[in-house]
């Protein structure tokens, strides 16, 4: 009987290449998915610079994994190439065409999703199984209610079993395919739609398997909607130590992916008494007494903030009330005063100059933190 690994490596094949553990006894990794369809014109010249530079970034805002779309051959062959330019463990998205996996294998792709409910007969995964498994690279099963099997979906409309059970037994069922090939580097997601779906359904999960999880809530919606909904699912499921890796799936970008799983992830160490891990940042809502635009410094400095790896809080305030006094506990912090800008540090102001002048200074004082 095959005992599949409950922590599997994921990345590190070729030169320079980062690699994450997932699993048992280690941090939960974040993860997201690009959004847009690759292009050849995607990887050349200032382009291709732009898009290396935007997936480094991703990295450092604490990005682990970034999955990518394959629709087809060509796809494969574009990812394949974007995999030797960069060092994230990219993650190859694969639906209906087992040689689309087949190519992927010819490349330093880190991990192999597929669905197998849609990716043809048994003998068609089985040969992925063989490259991957010479590779060592991992594949996650991937189930949702559109992979469903025409039994299991029969069993659902004829009302014999519930469509969270349907789910449950279709990863069931291709776990089993794995361990009679004996492959051990494998993940599991059971995504829904819904909150207590998505809690049900891992809860059940993690009783029936030791494999590592993916979790999160599949085609949550908005950036607001999507991160609520996430964080109510991931929130209650990382909190009871069940999910390994998380995805907030979003119709947003994929550096608000990144920061909503962080906030989550933080939530749940915070929540435990421990100390968050990064940059956190606080701000104002604003209001009529506002003298400073809090909106549009944050939106300005938000992404790279997340990409400080020291562990401080930020604050941007609004105005003197909620200034120093109330965000005496920040490492550094901002705050609009009439017509000029003050930085503090701990309730302490260290700098007073004009709002033309706020981001400058801010700059530097984050510089010296």
């Amino acid at each position: 009987m095959t005992q599949f690994f409950e922590t599997i490596k994921i990345g590190g094949r070729g030169d320079r290449k980062d690699a994450v553990l997932v699993g048992k006894g280690v941090p939960v990794v974040i993860q997201s998915m690009w959004k847009d369809k690759l292009t050849t014109a995607d990887l050349d010249g200032e382009a291709g610079v732009a898009l290396i530079d935007r997936i480094e970034r991703l990295s450092r805002m604490g990005c682990g994994l970034l999955r990518f779309a394959v629709p087809d051959v060509e796809a494969a062959q574009i990812l394949g190439r974007l995999t030797e330019m960069v060092s994230m463990p990219l993650v190859a998205d694969i639906h209906f065409d087992y040689r689309i996996a087949l190519r992927c294998l010819d490349f330093p792709i880190a991990k192999i999703r597929i669905n197998p409910g849609n990716i043809g007969e048994k003998a068609n995964v089985e040969k992925v199984l063989e490259k991957a498994g010479a590779k060592s690279v991992p594949i996650r099963i991937g189930v949702n209610a559109g992979s469903l099997s025409h039994d299991l979906r029969f069993r659902v409309e004829s009302g014999e079993i519930d469509r969270i059970e349907a789910l449950l037994q279709s990863a069931e069922r291709e776990l089993a395919v794995f361990e009679a090939f004996r492959f051990s580097h494998v993940l599991v997601s059971v995504k829904t739609s819904g909150i207590a779906d998505t809690i049900r359904a891992n809860r059940l999960l993690k009783q029936r398997t030791n494999v590592p999880l993916h979790v999160g809530v599949t085609e949550a919606g908005p950036l607001v909607a999507g991160t609520v909904r996430n964080a109510a699912a991931l929130f209650t499921l990382l909190s009871e130590g069940i999910g390994d890796t998380v995805r907030t799936s979003l119709s947003d970008t994929v550096e608000n992916e990144v920061i909503a799983a962080r906030e989550i992830v933080n939530a749940v160490a915070e929540s435990r008494e421990q100390k968050p891990q990064g940059v956190t940042v606080t701000s104002c809502p604003r209001c009529g007494r506002a003298s400073f635009d809090t909106h549009g410094f944050t939106r300005r400095w938000l992404t790279r903030l997340y990409t400080e790896h020291r562990s401080a809080a930020i604050a941007v305030m609004g105005c003197v009330v909620n200034g120093p006094g109330e965000a005496r506990h920040a490492d550094l912090g901002i705050t609009g005063a009439g017509d000029k800008v003050i930085l503090f540090r701990r309730g302490k102001i260290v700098k007073t100059v004009a709002v033309s002048d706020a981001d400058a200074a801010f700059a530097e004082e984050l510089r010296n933190l």
